[in-house]
C-alpha cells in the first residue's frame, strides 16, 4: 500500500484482485458442489475481466454494463441481463447478436411483450427467467408468472426459471431458508399445475458485509447458514447465487489524503481530498459509523479525536466523527478498508465538478495497473467553450 501512494495521487481506488478470487474460492468452498455464482457487476464493473475466469455469469441492469462486457470481451453465454427498465431498441440490439448465448430477464408484462416481440421479428432463440417480485417495483407478482407459464410453450422463448432478490445485508438464517423454501414451494406447484419444469433458480441471497467498528461479523456465520439452506432443498434443477457486495466489498481501499487540519469550537477537523462523493457504505448514518481506517503516518504525537471531512462545499460531507487518530499531520494517508462494491460508481461523482479518481487493479503477479486514470469531469457538466 505504501508503494501505492508513493507513485500514485491520491485520492484513488485500489482492488487487489488475489483478495477477489481468494474471497470467491472460500465462498464456493463453503456451498454445496455444483452451485454457480453470478457476480453483480453494478457493484463493481472494474472487476468483470479479472472476474471472468471465477464466477459463472454476470448480472447485466443497463445497456451501457452490457457495453463494458462487450468491451471485456466476456463470453455472452455468461450474461444475465436483467434491470427494471428494457427498451425494444437495446433489446433488439442484444437479440439480433447474441440471442443464442444470453440469459434475459422478464421483470413485468411489458418486458415479456418486447422480448418476445424482439425475438420472433430476428426469428432468433432466446432463454428467460421470470423475476418474481419481493414487494416493490422489481419484478411481476405470482399472478402475472403464472399467466405467462400458462400461455406456453412459445416459439422462440424458452422459459428456464425464476430470479428473485429481496434485499442486502441479511443477517437471518430464518430468511434464508424462509425465502428458499417459498421459491421451491412456488417451482413444485408451477410443475403440478402447469407442468412447468423451473430448470434454473436465481437467488439473491444478500448477504451481509461488516463494514464498521463494534458490529458483529456475521459474514461466514450467514455464508454457512445459506448453504445449510440449500442442501436441505430439494430442488432438482440448477441454482445460481446473484452476489455483489458479498463478493467484492474486501477487495478495495480508497486512500485519501489530509489536505487540511483545524478547529472550530473545540471541534477538531481534518479535511482530505476525497469525500463523499467517492466513498459511500451502506449502513452509515450521518458518518457516527466508523469504517475500518487504516493511518498511514509519523504517529508520534497524542491520540485525539477528529471528524474527517471531504472537499466537497455542503456540510454534509463528512466521511466519520470523532475518529482517534495518533499524530494525525497534513499530508498523511488514511485509507477506507473494504470499499470494493459500490464505492466507485454510486457517490455523487459529478457534484462541484471533482475528478474522477485514480483506479488501481493490483494482483502480486501483475502488481499496479491503471484501470482508469483520474478524469476531470468539468467538461461533462459545461461543455461549451465559449458564449453563443
Amino acid at each position: 500500500m505504501k508503494t501505492a501512494f508513493e507513485t500514485y495521487k491520491t485520492p484513488f481506488y485500489l482492488f487487489n484482485t488475489d483478495i477477489l478470487t481468494s474471497r470467491i474460492s472460500d465462498i464456493r468452498a463453503a456451498l454445496p458442489p455444483n452451485t454457480q455464482l453470478c457476480f453483480a457487476m453494478k457493484a463493481n464493473p472494474f472487476l468483470v475481466r479479472e472476474m471472468e475466469n471465477h464466477v459463472d455469469y454476470f448480472e447485466v441492469c443497463s445497456p451501457g454494463e452490457f457495453h463494458i462486457c462487450e468491451r471485456a470481451g466476456i463470453d455472452k453465454n455468461r450474461i444475465v441481463m436483467s434491470g427494471v427498465h428494457k427498451n425494444p431498441k437495446d433489446m433488439e440490439y442484444a437479440i439480433a447478436r447474441y440471442a443464442d448465448s444470453i440469459i434475459f430477464t422478464v421483470e413485468s408484462f411489458q418486458h415479456w411483450q418486447i422480448l418476445s416481440s424482439c425475438a420472433e421479428k430476428e426469428k432468433k432463440s432466446i432463454r428467460v427467467l421470470l423475476r418474481l417480485t419481493s414487494g416493490n417495483q422489481f419484478g411481476m407478482d405470482e399472478t402475472s408468472i403464472r399467466r405467462i407459464v400458462s400461455e406456453g410453450p412459445y416459439q422462440y422463448v424458452e422459459l428456464i426459471g425464476l430470479q428473485y432478490f429481496s434485499g442486502t445485508q441479511k443477517k437471518s438464517a430464518d430468511k434464508l431458508k424462509g425465502e428458499l423454501t417459498m421459491l421451491y414451494n412456488l417451482c413444485t406447484d408451477l410443475q403440478n399445475q402447469y407442468q412447468f419444469t423451473v430448470k434454473k433458480l436465481e437467488y439473491g441471497p444478500g448477504l451481509p458485509v461488516c463494514y464498521f467498528e463494534g458490529e458483529s461479523n456475521e459474514e461466514e456465520t450467514m455464508l454457512l447458514a445459506l448453504s445449510s439452506a440449500l442442501r436441505s432443498l430439494n430442488f432438482k434443477g440448477q441454482v445460481t447465487l446473484e452476489m455483489g457486495r458479498f463478493i467484492a466489498a474486501s477487495c478495495g481501499l480508497y486512500a485519501t489524503s489530509v489536505v487540511d487540519l483545524k478547529t472550530n469550537n473545540d471541534q477538531s477537523y481534518c479535511i482530505v481530498d476525497g469525500g463523499i462523493h467517492q466513498l459511500n457504505y451502506y449502513g452509515q448514518m450521518l458518518a457516527m459509523k466508523k469504517p475500518f481506517i487504516t493511518h498511514y503516518g509519523k504517529k508520534e504525537r497524542e491520540l485525539k479525536e477528529w471528524t474527517v471531512c471531504g472537499s466537497l462545499c455542503t456540510s454534509s460531507d463528512v466521511l466519520v466523527r470523532q475518529y482517534p487518530l495518533k499524530g494525525l499531520e497534513q499530508g498523511d494517508l488514511l485509507v477506507f478498508q473494504n470499499t470494493g462494491a459500490y464505492s466507485a460508481t454510486e457517490g455523487m461523482a459529478m457534484f462541484l465538478s471533482r475528478d474522477l479518481p485514480l483506479i488501481l487493479l493490483y494482483s502480486e503477479k501483475e502488481q499496479f495497473r491503471v484501470a482508469r486514470p483520474s478524469l476531470a469531469t468539468d467538461q461533462f457538466n459545461y461543455l461549451y467553450s465559449e458564449r453563443g
